[in-house]
């Protein structure tokens, strides 16, 4: 089970768990694509002996040793990554202050 729990992520209330699962599936996808990215760095500069490290000592730690969820949620917990974007209040607020079709027919 991943730490923190799902009620601390959602800041109590303010983002819903949809909203919660988008951003975490999005960072987790940045913190791959920078994993695969420093990956290929390290792997060329290796196959052109341009240094006599390997692979692993290369790599950030937190990208190669984590899973990316992992270290998404940690980063959203700490606000590394903000979520971007209106509350449900806010969700609920535009629903009510939009005209209903109805209300536009008549």
């Amino acid at each position: 089970m991943i730490k923190p729990s799902i009620t601390e992520l959602t800041n109590n209330g303010q983002f819903n768990r949809y909203v919660l699962s988008m951003a975490t599936a999005k960072c987790a996808r940045a913190i791959t694509d920078e994993y695969v990215k420093q990956r290929e760095i390290a792997e060329y500069k290796i196959n052109n002996k341009e240094t006599d490290k390997n692979l692993a000592s290369m790599i950030s730690r937190e990208y190669r040793d984590e899973k990316a969820v992992k270290v998404a949620v940690n980063k959203l917990n700490n606000r590394d990554y903000v979520i971007v974007g209106y509350t449900d209040e806010e969700h609920d607020t535009r629903k009510k202050s939009e005209p209903s079709e109805k209300a536009e027919e008549e």
